[in-house]
C-alpha cells in the first residue's frame, strides 16, 4: 500500500510550515531576481522566442543551465553538446537528491515527483536545514513546498518582466546586477563546507573554471566540474580512507 505523508500537529499546521518555508527562503530569493530578469532579456535579445524562453523557465526551472543552453543555442552549438553541457552542470542535483533521499522516503510517488522537481540550490539549502533540526516536528515536506513554490513563482515572474519590461533596458546585462547570483551561490555554499575535501574540490573548481574559462562551448564548466570532483573525491580517500580501514 501507498505509504502517505506525515501529518503535523497542533501547531504545526501544513500551511504555517508551507509560509515559514517560503518566508526562510526569501533572503536567497533576492539573488534570483536580478538573475531572472536578465535570463528573460537576453533570450529576447537572443532572438529565442516568448514561449520558448517562458517554457524553458517553466519546465526546465534551472537558472544555471538556462543560461548555459541560452549562450549555445546563440553560438550555434549543436543539440547533442548542449545536452551534454547542462547536463554536467546539473550533476550536482544528484548529490542533492541523494542527501533527501532519507527524508522523502516515506512520501508518496507524487510528493516525491514535486519536490524532486523544485530542488533548486536555494530550495535545497533551506529545506536540508529544517529537515535535519532534532526538534520531532514531522510534515516538513510542506516547508520544502513553500520554498519551491516561492522560488518557482519567483522565477517564472522575473523571467516574464525581462520578455516585457527588459525590452526596455536592452542594456541591462551589462549593469552589473548579476553579482547578486554569485553572492547568493557563495552564501549557500560556505557554510556546508565543512572538511579539507570540501574545500579542495571547491577551490579546485573554481580556479579551474577561471583558467578554463575560454575554452568553446562552455567545456571550461564540464572541466572544472569534473576537477573538483576528482580533488575531492583523492582528498577523501586521503584524509578518511584509513579510518574507513579500521
Amino acid at each position: 500500500m501507498m505509504n502517505k505523508p506525515m501529518t503535523t500537529p497542533p501547531g504545526k499546521s501544513s500551511l504555517s510550515q508551507f509560509f515559514t518555508g517560503a518566508k526562510d527562503t526569501f533572503p536567497l530569493i533576492i539573488g534570483a531576481i536580478p538573475f531572472g530578469i536578465i535570463f528573460g532579456t537576453l533570450a529576447s535579445t537572443a532572438g529565442l522566442s516568448f514561449g520558448g524562453t517562458m517554457g524553458m523557465s517553466i519546465f526546465v526551472f534551472a537558472g544555471a543551465s538556462q543560461f548555459v543552453c541560452l549562450s549555445l543555442l546563440t553560438a550555434g552549438t549543436a543539440w547533442p553538446m548542449i545536452v551534454l553541457t547542462t547536463f554536467v552542470v546539473n550533476l550536482r542535483h544528484m548529490l542533492y537528491g541523494a542527501t533527501m533521499v532519507p527524508f522523502y522516503k516515506n512520501l508518496n510517488p507524487l510528493w516525491k515527483m514535486v519536490l524532486a522537481f523544485g530542488l533548486t540550490d536555494e530550495t535545497f539549502a533551506v529545506a536540508v536545514n529544517q529537515y535535519n533540526k532534532k526538534d520531532g516536528v514531522p510534515g516538513k515536506h510542506y516547508y520544502n513546498l513553500g520554498s519551491m513554490v516561492f522560488m518557482y513563482a519567483n522565477w517564472n515572474l522575473c523571467t516574464f518582466i525581462g520578455l516585457t519590461a527588459g525590452k526596455t533596458f536592452p542594456q541591462i546585462s551589462q549593469w552589473g546586477l548579476d553579482f547578486a547570483m554569485p553572492a547568493t551561490f557563495i552564501g549557500i555554499v560556505i557554510p556546508y563546507l565543512v572538511s579539507k575535501p570540501m574545500w579542495a574540490s571547491v577551490v579546485t573548481a573554481g580556479t579551474v573554471s577561471i583558467l578554463a574559462a575560454g575554452l568553446p562551448h562552455k567545456l571550461g564548466l564540464m572541466v572544472a566540474a569534473l576537477a573538483g570532483v576528482t580533488v575531492g573525491v583523492f582528498c577523501e580517500k586521503i584524509f578518511y580512507g584509513k579510518k574507513e580501514l579500521v
